[in-house]
């Protein structure tokens, strides 16, 4: 019978160690009885002397090796126990405890961390002594530059807020999880991207005019990507937008002409209305009766005075 490895997957396993104090002044009590056992055997002599130094040096040995299941765990914090490789579960309290000392503890965050996308991290180096040579650091983001659903070329990036809600998979499931959350935010950014317009002047949803829908689905696609990686997306915000520089000063002309047009289109609906206000307001009333050509003279005159951008000059007939 074989087993698929793909369909194997680990989640976390509740550890509870035991308190670390007890076990701290037992192995110092064993380590000060071994030294005591030594010294004692070695002045005695005889085969009892030689007894006395073989248990005391058990005894140090001993006491050297359980120190090693002390741990402190600080808040926010937790460790992955392995047994020689076997997952045996994670520590969440914090404070000091004390476990099995053949166990490994691997240490991981579940702190909040948030990073821009485009940056990119660099690991801490050391020398040959373990001193930090080169500290761990993390450069700007810049902008990844994609083309929108209408194949416009733009700048876009997000900072993307996440923590981790299982360690184990965190762990075991993927390579390193925090280089994974980077790139799969990338991946995830970029495909929405290409499924909007940057710009509608409709009701469709658009990168720029939809920024908390866009956002919102931004943030359900990263966490769609990071479900195996144990890891829970916080929040996911556009943090930068803007066409790309080659197409930027075309599409910025572009905006304003629409911006006319949108506008000069509201002032000529409301242009007419008022017109057509004036004509029945002048009919009902019986202020004037006008034919068909001063009707169309005194609505031509109207729609100048309302729709011109500059101030109309009057002239005023005086009948000479």
């Amino acid at each position: 019978m074989t087993v698929d490895s793909q369909s194997i997957t680990h989640s976390e396993i509740p550890a509870t160690p035991i308190p670390g104090w007890t076990p701290l002044f037992a192995s110092c009590g064993a380590a000060l009885l071994g030294v005591l056992m030594i010294i004692t055997g070695g002045a005695s002599g005889g085969p009892m002397g030689a007894i006395l130094v073989v248990l005391g040096i058990i005894a140090v040995l001993a006491a050297l090796v359980a120190m090693f299941g002390l741990m402190a765990i600080a808040p926010n914090s937790s460790r992955v126990l392995l047994l020689f490789g076997e997952y045996r579960g994670t520590a969440r309290e914090s404070g000091f405890f004390w476990v099995n000392p053949f166990y490994s503890k691997k240490k991981v965050s579940l702190r909040v961390r948030n990073f821009e996308t485009g940056s990119s991290s660099t690991p801490e180096h050391k020398n040959a002594e373990g001193k930090i040579v080169i500290p761990r650091s993390r450069s700007a983001g810049r902008p990844s530059k994609v083309n929108d659903r209408d194949g416009n070329p733009i700048e876009i990036s997000a900072v993307v807020v996440w923590k981790v809600t299982d360690t184990a998979e965190a762990m075991f499931e993927v390579d390193d999880y925090e280089h994974f959350v980077e790139v799969q935010s990338e991946a995830a950014l970029r495909s929405l991207a290409t499924r909007y317009p940057y710009d509608s002047r409709d009701d469709e949803v658009s990168l720029r005019g939809s920024t908390d829908e866009i956002c919102d689905r931004l943030c359900e696609d990263i966490q769609e990507r990071l479900d195996k990686a144990g890891v829970t997306v916080l929040e996911a915000r556009i943090s930068h937008l803007a066409y790309a520089p080659e197409i930027a000063a075309a599409m910025l002309q572009r905006q304003q002409a629409g911006a006319v047009v949108a506008a000069r289109t509201r002032i000529v609906d409301g242009a007419v209305g008022m017109v057509e206000m004036a004509l029945e307001h002048l009919n009902r009333d019986g202020i004037v009766e006008l034919d068909d050509q001063q009707r169309a003279s005194l609505v031509s005159n109207l729609l100048v005075v309302l729709c011109s951008d500059r101030h109309t000059q009057p002239v005023v007939q005086t009948g000479v």
